[in-house]
């Protein structure tokens, strides 16, 4: 089909704005919020967008992890510490003063700013975040308002000053992170268990102080124009909204055009970054999603974007670990990044250098690796938007807008082995496609509803191949079919709809394995009592739009309840035990559970207050379910937890790993149901959450009054 027919099509189906749907998981939009009044007076959508451009352009940036911590290098008397390279002094437990020494032994010769700097842009990173002051309090730059910093190691040189004239001459923007927990400060609040420093005369505002004098200096000219203020460690008590719009205020009190993350205030949700919705709004530029990617981009409530950037480690640590060793491969950090780009993030990848100075050579080899790739396809990830289609089978896309139309850059993981690679739902006719980096042909061709592309036999770059697809003016990009819900599983019996599609366009199905076709039944909604597999496609008339869509949805048999006489249950809620010790997985802890269990915890599903590392949680209970169905479960924790009911592990969430969320599901009887939870916590930040869903309704958390201590004795 030619122009013509994709001219009648757009006629048909009434082709407008709305064709790109709103409901989209990515989109290209210029990010916009409303205005904020803070230090600086009231700032518009237009004044902030001027103050992100640069940010939102680079998309790639060097992360920095670099202290007092390179010494031991994650081992603490001689022993490794797991998972501690830059947390070390928690993770072993090491009190301020036995920490102190390490001082007067940070002596980095082989530092040379000027090789870093140059390793960064030979990544094609535009930007680099270093720690000026981690968790440990200790400063990277010439402070006057304390000794705790590099001017008083054997080293003696202001690490900051020559790494910022090192990125002035090379045009790398220079970012600080700065840590507002402070383990080392008299004044900071609260201490580590183990800290046995008198707390009465520590007073936390003073503290405050303390971190505002240090910001001065280095946003105070000396270290050049700095582009983003980092900050971490505002998770503890301590730490409030009050103070976060207190700090962010000074902060651009002292440079009206910085970029503050939102780890400055309290309204982070957990690892996953981003900033909740309260009735204050809650201060920070950006989103930090913590070593995960979103599954799509962010929206804001009023459907805008929501800028966000994830940080992730190489390996398993941010500062340099010995033992260290699980290397992410280039060909992943580069996936990565074009995964990141097409959902409209920015990349911050973290390198630990080593006490001596120098970048590990296994980060510097995979980020030339990366500098290469990017080379020939930087113009798909630099100053591009997000993706305009929901979901690609085979890869990624960003889009870039200029007066003269819209170039849209398809990242190809999966190269087609017939050689046609088709874009589902492209209406425009293509003007110019090109493999970037590459002199191989590439042609376009309109098939039904779709563009398909004649590409060569062999991807030229495995890793992932761009294809640049240019055409006039907006892209118009008409939806395929969408099948609701997403595959799963069923008791008795289950509703299977379409998604919404534009006018003009109907969403067709079959289940006995055949491709729909113009002539095949319309879907609006089916009802399932059996196992089903559906195929369903959209159609514009008799033209297909996009992929067909396959679901398998399952029937799946109820667990079995316990026999039990509703008035004779036990009391509600269930036995707990909490059980000290240092553990990297769940069977660890499993082995020191006690016999004997404690009743009824007062502190619920949760964490009981005070208790911060090398610990572990069990619960045991029934719990009560009032009808037959699937039941959704979700735990999130840092570190590993494990969800098991009946005897089946219903999620697993187990292992040393920063703050993450798994879902599972569970078909049971009405009636009661053993369950079973595990969490431990090694060290950093402590948390644990669980929720679960009845059929039909969202996610709730989960309390002790849906449990039983256990099921009355079986009908007689």
């Amino acid at each position: 089909m030619h122009r013509s027919l994709a001219t009648s099509l757009l006629a048909t189906i009434a082709i407008a704005s709305t064709l790109v749907s709103s409901t989209f998981a990515q989109t290209a939009q210029t990010p916009s919020t409303p205005p904020v009044v803070n230090a600086t007076g009231a700032e518009t959508p237009a004044e902030r967008d001027a103050r992100m451009e640069w940010w939102r352009d680079a998309r790639f940036g060097m992360f920095i992890h670099w202290g007092l911590y390179a010494v031991p290098a994650g081992e603490w008397n001689g022993k490794p510490v797991p998972g501690a390279g830059e947390w070390i002094l928690n993770g072993a437990q090491i009190k301020p003063e036995d920490y102190e020494p390490l001082q007067k032994q940070f002596n980095p010769v082989k530092f040379d700013a000027k090789r870093w700097v140059e390793i960064a842009k030979n990544a094609g990173m535009k930007y680099i975040v270093i720690t000026s002051k981690h968790h440990d309090g200790f400063g990277l730059w010439d402070s006057k308002v304390t000794d705790w910093d590099v001017m008083n190691t054997p080293f003696g040189r202001d690490i900051l000053k020559e790494l910022a004239a090192a990125c002035k001459e090379a045009g790398i923007r220079l970012c600080f992170y700065h840590s507002i927990m402070d383990w080392h400060h008299p004044d900071y609040l609260p201490r580590r268990g183990w800290d046995t420093r008198p707390t009465d005369n520590a007073d936390f505002n003073r503290y405050r102080d303390y971190m505002k004098a240090q910001l001065k200096e280095l946003l105070g000219g000396d270290y050049g124009d700095i582009g983003v203020v980092w900050f971490d460690g505002e998770w503890e008590s301590t730490w409030n909204h009050e103070f976060g719009k207190d700090l962010d205020d000074y902060v651009r009190s002292l440079d009206s055009d910085i970029i503050v993350n939102n780890r400055v205030d309290v309204g982070r949700e957990g690892m996953a970054g981003l900033t909740r919705q309260g009735p204050d709004r809650f201060r920070g530029d950006f989103g930090t999603p913590e070593q995960e990617i979103p599954a799509t981009g962010f929206q804001s409530v009023d459907g805008s974007p929501v800028d966000w950037e994830t940080c992730m480690t190489m390996n398993g640590t941010w500062g340099f670990h010995k033992h260290d060793t699980n290397w992410k491969s280039a060909e992943t950090m580069i996936r990565m990044l074009s995964d990141i780009a097409s959902k409209g993030g920015n990349f911050l990848l973290n390198v630990g250098p080593t006490a001596a100075g120098e970048i590990p050579p296994e980060s510097v080899e995979r980020l030339a690796a990366m500098g290469t790739w990017l080379k020939a396809n930087g113009d798909a990830i630099y100053g591009t938007t997000a993706s305009l289609f929901p979901k690609l089978p085979w890869g990624r896309s960003t889009t870039r807008t200029t007066k003269d139309g819209t170039t849209l850059y398809f990242h190809v993981f999966d190269w087609p082995k017939d050689g046609s690679l088709r874009i589902p739902g492209l209406m425009n006719e293509p003007s110019n496609v090109r493999i970037l980096g590459s002199s191989n042909a590439v042609s376009a061709a309109r098939s039904g509803g779709d563009v398909v592309l004649t590409v060569p036999k062999t991807a030229p770059d495995s890793v992932a191949t761009v294809i640049a697809l240019d055409v006039a003016g907006t892209p118009t990009i008409v939806k395929g079919a969408e099948l609701r819900p997403d595959p799963t599983i069923f008791v008795d019996a289950m509703q299977v709809t379409a998604g919404p599609t534009p006018d003009g366009i109907v969403v067709r199905y079959t289940v006995d394995g055949s491709e729909p076709t113009p002539d095949s039944k319309q879907l609006t909604a089916i009802a399932l009592r059996n196992t089903a597999t559906i195929r369903a496609q959209a159609f514009a008339g008799t033209t297909p739009i996009g992929p067909v869509v396959t679901n398998v949805y399952r029937r799946a048999n109820p667990w079995p309840a316990a026999e039990t006489r509703e008035d004779r249950y036990h009391p509600k809620n269930f036995e707990y035990a909490v059980v000290d010790g240092v553990f990297s997985n769940v069977d660890e802890l499993g082995k020191k559970i006690p016999s004997k269990l404690e009743l009824d915890p007062p502190f619920g599903l949760a964490i009981p207050e005070g208790k911060k590392d090398n610990f572990g949680l069990y619960f045991f209970g029934w719990l009560t379910v009032r009808l037959d169905g699937v039941y959704r479960f979700r735990l999130g924790s840092d570190d590993g937890s494990l969800l098991v009911i009946d005897g089946n592990v219903v999620v697993d969430n187990d292992g040393l790993h920063s703050y993450q969320v798994k879902e599972g599901l569970a078909p049971l009887k009405k009636g009661s149901h053993k369950v079973e939870i595990w969490y431990f916590e090694r060290d950093g930040q402590e948390a644990f959450t669980v929720e679960w869903a009845k059929p039909g309704e969202p996610f709730q958390k989960m309390t002790g009054a849906e449990f039983v201590r256990r099921p009355a004795a079986p009908r007689r």
